[in-house]
């Protein structure tokens, strides 16, 4: 049985786009990044965190597999995590606008006996925003909840100028790399293409 160790209605709509049957864990995970620690491992850490506490919820069920993920915004080696609030919402934005940053997303899996992580990285250039756009746009309340204030699958998306990566994986969950470490643990995925799951 495979669950996903996440609270993110977006983590559970990506999945659910890979034909899967899944149960939800709900954990509540701190996300403080260490001193010194350098944000792809931070990243890393939580995603494996987040796996961890959730194979302690069902470790009484036979063949449990459980998913932990985590994305984060990444801009001159400094974690944009959730915003606080408005002002903190608007704050990033102004540091991102003009700029490329990197959307990191790690995605753990584990067993009982088995423990293995895929990697996303990708890039996000946004193009130079004005103040009266960014006020707006957190004037919607869509930037609260999410990784570096913005999300691509809402009206973020028209602050992007150019992406290199998974579109997925900015969105919270990279498909391919999801697909293949499913596979590699023995779920496949109805709607993805087993040549593009075992040698993408």
């Amino acid at each position: 049985m495979l669950y996903l160790a996440s609270q993110s209605p977006r983590r559970r709509e990506l999945l659910g786009r890979l034909g899967l049957d899944f149960g939800v864990l709900d954990l509540d995970i701190p996300e403080q990044r260490q001193p010194g620690e350098h944000a792809d491992d931070y990243v890393r850490r939580v995603a494996r965190e987040k796996a961890g506490a959730g194979l302690l919820k069902v470790v009484a069920t036979p063949g449990a597999v459980v998913l932990g993920a985590d994305t984060e915004v990444v801009l001159d080696d400094e974690v944009f995590g959730k915003p606080r609030d408005a002002e903190d919402a608007a704050g990033m934005l102004r540091r991102l606008s003009g700029r490329t940053h990197q959307v990191v997303s790690v995605v753990s899996l584990v067993t009982a006996g088995r423990e293995a992580q895929a990697v996303s990285v990708s890039e996000v250039t946004f193009a130079p925003l004005a103040e009266a756009h960014i006020a707006a746009y957190v004037a919607t309340g869509e930037p609260f909840g999410k990784a570096g204030a913005y999300a691509i699958q809402g009206g973020g998306e028209v602050f992007i100028s150019h992406l290199s990566g998974s579109y997925s994986g900015v969105m919270g969950l990279p498909l391919h790399e999801t697909a293949r470490l499913l596979r590699e643990f023995g779920i496949d995925c109805p709607r993805v293409p087993v040549a593009a799951a075992a040698h993408g």
